[in-house]
């Protein structure tokens, strides 16, 4: 290859590298979860006047069509979208066209679809008007004006040659709040460095950060879990939480709201500390102040760090103190993750099976 070759290949090389190592915090730009949006349908297309004439018919009469109605601003959940960053801060709908001649109506205005998450929730005032839960579901944030009408429309016997037309109705004008709560089968759930972003990379193709020095993950992770029979399973690494997060410290109601859409916990605990019980304690609690009975849903607990002596001496303790299961594996080696994989299995089962006794259809992935 000539010099010139060799020098774009290596351009486009060290671009990809930086593309790969790019930081949780430079991240955190393109993940948004809070978004106000004003939303203004289409104007209606005002009325047309117009008079027929043609040889040895002069005198034809009124022949202005309506006009065309405005299109609507409609939000659409669409599972391949995964964050608020991409919507705009105004929407405007497409206007209806103007009446024309021969009594032809304007054409309406195209509709206008947004798409947001799966998740996202509509509030105006306050007031929650639109919850997107599944996938392909819409909601008509701003209707579209009413056409006018044109002159033909005011013929009449007394009034033969009406000059009369009507201008098209404006669109429905709101300000609408977006906020995105994540939705996922299981949500990891525990303190600043117990290892759920690194237990989240091993069980899927999730990638969200993880570094040898103490940090907490700046935004919500969603990983697929892949089985033989070609179910999956979304699982959701939750930001860590801490002490006094209901009261919105830290980043706190940023965190815990996205819990709400999850339907079974996975506790994950480092193991290493000294009574380890005490975080699930914690963690338990946090989600009680947040929300009454989120801590009561289906959950398992993990025991991470399991490759640590400590962590081996903790284990029989942390079992004596509390009543739910307990898997002690280790993100970091990948022992014992068999066991995880086959109680989520069981975990999501019993959510379908329950989704369906109610007449429900499950969330897919």
């Amino acid at each position: 290859p000539t010099f010139s070759t060799t020098c774009a290949r290596c351009s486009k090389n060290r671009r990809l590298r930086e593309k790969r190592v790019i930081s949780e915090r430079k991240l955190t730009r393109y993940f948004v979860d809070h978004r106000r949006v004003r939303v203004v349908g289409g104007r209606g297309g005002e009325g047309g006047l117009s008079f027929h004439s043609e040889p040895r018919k002069i005198f034809g009469g009124p022949d202005g069509g309506n006009g065309g109605d405005g299109g609507h601003v409609i939000l659409k959940a669409d599972r391949q979208v995964k964050s608020l960053s991409a919507v705009l801060s105004v929407y405007q709908g497409f206007h209806g066209e103007r009446g024309g001649t021969k009594n032809c109506y304007g054409a309406n205005g195209a509709y206008l679809y947004v798409k947001v998450p799966v998740g996202t929730l509509v509030k105006e005032d306050g007031e929650v008007v639109a919850d997107l839960t599944q996938h392909g579901e819409e909601y008509v944030a701003a209707y579209g004006g009413a056409g006018g009408k044109g002159n033909r429309f005011f013929l009449s016997n007394e009034n033969r040659a009406p000059a009369l037309f009507t201008p098209g109705e404006p669109g429905q004008e709101r300000v609408l709040h977006l906020e995105l709560k994540t939705t996922a089968h299981g949500g990891l759930v525990g303190f600043p460095n117990a290892g759920k972003s690194s237990l989240l990379r091993v069980i899927s193709r999730a990638k969200p950060a993880v570094a040898a020095y103490p940090f907490t993950t700046l935004n919500p992770h969603v990983g697929i879990v892949h089985y033989q029979d070609y179910e999956q399973v979304a699982v959701a690494d939750i930001p860590g939480l801490i002490k006094g997060a209901h009261q919105n410290r830290g980043l706190g109601m940023a965190f815990l709201r996205h819990i709400e859409r999850c339907h079974f916990l996975l506790y994950v605990v480092d193991l290493s500390v000294s009574q380890p019980w005490i975080q699930l304690q914690d963690l338990k609690y946090e989600l009680e102040q947040y929300k009454k009975g989120l801590s009561q849903r289906p959950c398992v607990v993990i025991g991470n760090k399991i490759d640590l002596a400590e962590s081996r001496i903790n284990l029989p303790l942390l079992k004596e103190q509390i009543d739910d299961r307990v898997i002690a594996l280790s993100a970091l080696t990948g022992d014992n993750l068999e066991e995880l994989f086959l109680h989520l299995r069981e975990l999501y089962n019993a959510y379908v099976k329950t989704e369906q006794s109610r007449g429900q259809s499950p969330v897919k992935w």
